[in-house]
């Protein structure tokens, strides 16, 4: 019998979750080491200055969230008193600007969460569940090549500051980060990592570590010693919803990106009416205006600027969806750096997670080799304008680890990385997995589309057919030459009568390993 099976964004990320499969820990032992060890191998995704969700299915229990996201700081200041400026991050065919500097970072929950999941789920010390980590850290690697696009896309905050040139800037290529294959190499991270599991969260969040970013925050930042001593990761019961004959359990508010994918797959449900779609010119432009409409009820409810219960009953509603679908109706008759990580183990238990560093702020912390989070400079997750959050709350995100249970017993958790593309990945491969009966890798290969702010993206692999018919509904339309990772990168692991299997994205470097 497997012991488990672990799909992730990376090779050594991949490698090190099953090698904690191997030595006999659960799943989420292994999502933690997983964990760990992207902070090395994806460091623009995933940092301790960041933050993010799990997603804890523990055999016959319910499933539960740990939010362990960022938090506003306790103060305001207008911009013009901050490090805060924009940046472009280039794409192959469209660029999305971000914002970063000191001023940009909100307070990071990756450690807590790293320590609470432990307490709650794991069986393995946390020392040997960083090893991996910290030994990848400080003997290096060669970057591969997706994380290397990764590091050309955001080449202007790699570079930005001395700090953070002297850990990503190419050695092959002054003036370049990293390239491909070349060694990326972090002693200080890997330091850091084996004192934290040393001495522990306090050490993060009320010692040296807390004391170090309030002082670099004093050059145009927000954060405090304060921010870190009042972090707290929260619990949370999942959004539920059943689509067909399927229970699915996402992220709840004050998270946005799990309400709207069950507003989405609501709409998919009514769209169809118990028919099996098919594959065709149809689907797609039907799919293009849920996004659409996805996208206008957020607006329209309220729940774009506060993602809350009351929003959310709001979103809900039969009279949001009913008008949603009258307005596909009348249509059809024309014709925001994240990853995740699922891991599924051979004792019933399957965990999700899902993180984020935005795309980092520019300044690594002194001597700890990691680079601080961009959130409060993220567009999608501050709809009101750049500084107009509440001080000391949870920022919203689109993140969304999630859990599907099929009446014969099969379970899979999945989720994506990929900004505001995450939500329409995830209600596409659900859609695919459910509606279309697809496999786990042929769900994650397929096409995909995304819809947002009036014009449609379009990756490589739609027919000829479904390609007349979109391009003309939606003249303001991008095609893609190929599969990106623009379009998200959803990661999956399944059980089903006691068979585990996986598959991972190769738009975002997937790796899937059975053990």
């Amino acid at each position: 019998m497997s012991k488990g099976i672990v799909a992730a964004g990376n090779r050594h990320t991949a490698e090190a979750a099953a090698e904690i499969l191997h030595d006999g820990g659960n799943a989420f032992d292994a999502a933690i080491a997983a964990l760990f060890t992207s902070f090395a191998t994806e460091p623009v995704l995933s940092s301790p200055g960041g933050g993010g969700f799990l997603l804890a299915k523990v055999r016959s229990q319910p499933p539960t969230i740990l939010d362990f996201f960022s938090q506003t700081p306790g103060r305001q200041a207008s911009s013009q008193q901050l490090d805060f400026h924009p940046t472009t991050a280039r794409f192959s065919t469209a660029d999305q600007e971000f914002h970063i500097g000191l001023g940009s970072a909100a307070v990071p929950g990756m450690v807590a969460g790293i320590f609470e999941a432990h307490r709650k789920f794991a069986t393995l010390p946390l020392s040997r569940l960083a090893e991996a980590a910290s030994q990848l850290a400080r003997d290096g690697h060669p970057l591969d090549p997706l994380q290397a696009e990764i590091f050309k896309v955001v080449k202007p905050i790699l570079l930005a500051t001395d700090g953070s040139r002297a850990v990503f800037e190419s050695r092959q290529m002054p003036g370049e980060p990293i390239q491909a294959l070349e060694t990326f190499r972090a002693p200080q991270l890997g330091d850091f990592l084996t004192e934290l599991v040393k001495e522990g969260e306090r050490f993060f969040y009320r010692g040296d570590i807390a004391g170090q970013i309030a002082e670099l925050c004093r050059n145009g930042g927000l954060l405090t010693p304060s921010d870190f001593a009042n972090y707290k990761t929260v619990t949370r019961i999942p959004t539920a919803l059943t689509f067909r004959d399927v229970d699915v359990f996402t992220n709840p508010p004050p998270s946005s990106g799990g309400m709207l994918i069950a507003f989405s797959l609501k709409l998919v449900e009514k769209l169809f009416q118990g028919e099996m779609p098919a594959q065709n010119a149809d689907w797609y432009r039907h799919l293009a205006h849920v996004m659409h409409e996805t996208n206008v009820a957020r607006r329209q409810t309220g729940f774009a600027e506060t993602p809350n219960d009351e929003t959310a009953s709001a979103l809900s509603q039969g009279v949001t969806i009913d008008r949603s679908l009258d307005e596909i109706a009348s249509r059809a008759q024309k014709t925001g750096g994240t990853t995740h990580i699922s891991v599924a183990d051979g004792q019933g238990n399957l965990a999700a997670v899902t993180v984020s560093n935005g795309e980092g702020c520019g300044h690594l912390v002194p001597d700890a080799g990691f680079m601080l989070n961009n959130m409060l400079g993220e567009e999608d997750i501050n709809p009101r304008g750049f500084f107009q959050w509440q001080p000391d709350t949870r920022i919203t995100s689109m993140m969304s680890p999630s859990y599907l249970s099929w009446p014969n017993g099969r379970q899979m958790v999945l989720g994506s990385g990929g900004s505001n593309r995450i939500r329409t990945a995830l209600v596409q491969t659900i859609c695919n997995t459910v509606l279309l009966k697809m496999s786990c890798d042929d769900a994650v290969s397929a096409p995909r589309l995304h819809y947002e702010n009036g014009s449609l993206n379009l990756e490589a692999g739609f027919s000829d057919e479904a390609l007349t018919v979109l391009t003309g509904e939606f003249p303001d339309h991008k095609t893609w030459p190929g599969q990106d990772f623009f379009f998200g990168g959803v990661h999956i692991a399944e059980a089903a009568n006691g068979n585990l299997s996986g598959a991972a994205d190769q738009r975002r470097g997937g790796y899937t390993l059975r053990v």
